[in-house]
């Protein structure tokens, strides 16, 4: 035994570098671990983000949208006797008590005012058989034909002389209201976009000492740009209007962006999706600037008190079209949220000094917006995060403002059909004297052929003359159509009958059912597939880069459009019922949109990074809504849009909706190709680009520099960073002979032993 040598020498090392081993792969297996968990998390994100996003817009706008109907809009009665304003609230609550909400005043001229001053949607005043129907199209269109096509039959059926009058009329350069409505929605997008573009991008802006006064700064100037071209170049804010209108634009955009400031200092980086929800989702329909609020489910009308952007947009209103009457309150109301919202990030903020912890973000998510490495300079990184949501207002207002500001018919396709080809044309050749350039007429002889015209869609109306088999002259329509083409077509040959003392059969070739009265469904389900393709691409360019690559993004945008199909579905049918059957053809539909979509924002993507959000919206939003027929008739719009309907995808989504649901999908075919180009030819495009610049599959990185300044941290050098690894390895080395020199000793003195 004693000659027995042991030498726990080399064990004692072994046990050593076994540890040491330990030492070095374990957190080196523990960050491999991270950045799976990381990639897993990144990847359902690009699901989860334009899910919520796109789900919230869409059920938002189609909950409240799809189905209107006038609910207790206030209406002001006065009657020189008080008896007969007793009978007229009688047969009226008889017939539309949830319709209106009634008061009886005094006179006329108060009745009259309470319409001017918005606090009743129309007046009625009688004088013995004679009725004065009072509105206000500038207080909103909607409001107008809703409340006049609550009244009107009620006074008819009281044996009563009707006549109207507008206390408030629109401008003929505005003649539709879209000029508030419009500049108040721009400002509302430039007051909470950039906000969280700079927490992910360049959250040092977000200090109170600079993210104040820059807010301040940004108000002015976005709303100077709203002036600009809703001034001079586009005519609808006028001389005097223009300092009281940028004023209002200016608070407006200052009180958005102080209430997003104050999300993020909440939320976080999620605060761009309730800064969506209240002051768009919830905003938009409650601002009661495109539709009422009171033909809207009721929480709108109570939501119209308070929230940013229908005070902005009253605001606008009052500045635009009633001299400024009625601005303060809705002012205050602006003033007053963003004092709140200042004060509230003050406190905030510090609370959060108070404990240790830094107000503002210490991390940098998005490295570049411009799809290249991080700029040095922090001068080109602020003239890029300022750019892109500058030009995407400039844009929108141009396009959209330009598109919409005065609705009137452009060449108008209707068929005159007589008799006779000759008795027809005549007909034609009258009225283009009458109305040259409203109306594109073609003279016909065969009623049936008209109709189907009009069935196919290829006319918005057909005027019948009368013949001696039928003396009455037929008017033909088709609402779903298009709602405001239809009832164009029906105000101006309404006229033409009443001129020629002529009675008037209108025919209603596919009206529009009670679940989509206004047809409104095509064009927001439309959107939704539209902003699902977008917003795909943006998440997985920002968030999960390695997704990028075609072999990944392929099988990735096929599976998210079949997703995202199948949720708008949901959202537009049993959620809302908005739609009713139809699942397969729309589902499909909305599927090759999504994916065309996706594809071409793919193609921007990986020319510009995040700043293809500017060209993409361009071509799919602020061309494609003008141009859809959805919003509007492409016949009361500029030119252009006309041609753009035939080519853009946004157009051929609310098309194709339209033909599923309302023309038996005839038509369907022509849509699905021009989907179908898209595609390809973004995919083409994108195969080439691939070619030329590889795609990046990570993120740029951020220098230790900047981040240790936003942190709050001073950075060594990198000769002291050297200086302190070469002690930590002699500190180390020393350690170990040390724990080396103690084992030998001890192995000495067992061996002595034995």
């Amino acid at each position: 035994m004693s000659n027995h040598s042991t030498d726990p020498g080399p064990q004692v090392q072994s046990r050593r570098k076994t540890r040491g081993q330990q030492e070095a792969t374990s957190p080196a297996e523990a960050a491999a671990k991270r950045a799976r968990a990381e990639k897993i998390g990144r990847t359902v994100a690009v699901f989860i983000m334009p899910l919520m996003i796109v789900g919230m817009m869409i059920w938002g706008y189609l909950g409240a949208m799809h189905h209107q109907e006038a609910k207790n809009m206030p209406v002001a009665i006065a009657a020189a006797q008080a008896s007969d304003a007793q009978d007229l609230v009688e047969a009226l609550n008889s017939t539309q008590a949830d319709a209106v909400d009634l008061t009886v005043v005094d006179s006329s001229r108060e009745a009259r005012d309470m319409v001017y001053d918005r606090e009743a949607t129309a007046a009625v005043f009688l004088n013995g058989e004679n009725a004065t129907l009072y509105t206000a199209s500038a207080a909103g269109m909607s409001a107008k034909t809703a409340i006049t096509s609550v009244l009107t039959p009620v006074i008819m059926s009281e044996r009563l002389n009707l006549t109207t009058e507008d206390v408030a009329q629109l401008p003929e350069h505005d003649s539709m209201g879209m000029g508030a409505m419009l500049l108040a929605t721009a400002m509302i997008t430039a007051g909470y976009m950039p906000w969280s573009l700079a927490f992910s991008n360049s959250p040092e802006l977000l200090k109170r000492r600079r993210a104040f006064p820059l807010l301040g700064g940004w108000s002015v100037l976005l709303s100077g740009l709203g002036i600009l071209i809703g001034g001079p170049i586009l005519g609808v804010v006028q001389g005097a209007q223009i300092l009281p209108a940028w004023g209002a634009l200016a608070l407006g955009v200052f009180a958005v962006g102080a209430g997003q400031l104050l999300l993020t200092r909440i939320i976080g980086p999620m605060a761009v999706i309730p800064g969506m929800f209240l002051f768009m989702v919830l905003g938009q329909p409650a601002s009661n600037m495109g539709m009422s609020v009171y033909t809207l489910p009721k929480i709108f009308p109570f939501l119209h008190q308070f929230l940013p952007m229908p005070a902005l947009g009253e605001t606008m209103r009052s500045i635009l079209y009633f001299d400024g009457d009625g601005a303060g309150i809705h002012i205050l109301i602006l003033a007053g949220g963003a004092v709140v919202a200042l004060l509230a990030i003050t406190l905030i903020d510090k609370l959060r000094t108070a404990k240790g912890k830094s107000p503002t973000p210490t991390q940098i998510n998005v490295a570049s917006l411009h799809g290249g490495p991080r700029p040095r300079n922090r001068a080109w990184r602020y003239i890029t995060l300022a750019a892109v949501p500058f030009g995407m207002i400039a844009i929108m207002l141009t396009a959209m403002l330009g598109a919409m500001q005065d609705p009137t018919p452009r060449n108008m396709p209707v068929a005159v059909v007589g008799s006779t080809l000759e008795q027809a044309q005549g007909t034609v050749d009258s009225l283009n004297e009458s109305m040259e350039g409203m109306f594109e007429f073609s003279a016909m002889d065969d009623a049936a052929d008209a109709q189907y015209l009009v069935e196919s869609q290829q006319l918005t109306g057909a005027f019948v003359l009368p013949s001696q088999d039928n003396p009455q002259a037929v008017l033909y329509t088709a609402q779903a159509s298009g709602t405001a083409a239809a009832q164009t077509v029906v105000g101006v040959f309404t006229q033409i009958a009443q001129g020629q003392q002529l009675e008037l059969d209108h025919q209603e070739l596919a009206a529009l059912p009670a679940n989509d009265n206004m047809g409104t469904v095509s064009m927001y389900l439309g959107m939704g597939w539209i902003m699902a393709g977008f917003m795909l691409i943006m998440v997985a360019g920002t968030a999960a880069p390695h997704l990028m690559p075609l072999k990944n993004l392929l099988p990735l945008a096929a599976g998210y459009a079949a997703f995202m199909s199948t949720v708008l579905y949901l959202i537009a049918g049993p959620f809302t019922g908005a739609v009713h059957g139809h699942f397969w053809v729309l589902w499909g539909t909305g599927v090759l949109t999504i994916f065309s979509v996706a594809m071409l924002t793919t193609v921007f993507n990986r020319l510009l990074g995040m700043v293809c959000l500017i060209p993409t919206m361009i071509l799919v939003m602020f061309l494609g809504v003008p141009s859809s027929n959805g919003a509007l008739s492409i016949y009361m719009e500029p030119e252009i849009f006309t041609v753009l309907h035939g080519i853009l995808p946004m157009p051929a989504a609310v098309e194709s909706i339209r033909a599923i649901l309302y023309f038996g999908g005839t038509g369907v075919g022509s849509h699905v190709i021009t989907l179908s180009i898209w595609a390809l030819a973004s995919l083409a495009v994108t195969l080439v680009i691939d070619q030329l610049k590889p795609v990046r599959t990570e993120s740029y990185p951020i220098s230790e520099a900047e981040l240790a300044a936003l942190q709050g941290r001073k950075l060594q050098d990198k000769a002291q960073q050297a200086a302190l690894a070469a002690n930590e390895i002699d500190a180390e080395a020393q350690e170990l002979a040390e724990q080396a020199a103690l084992e030998n000793q001890e192995s000495a003195k067992l061996n002595a032993s034995v």
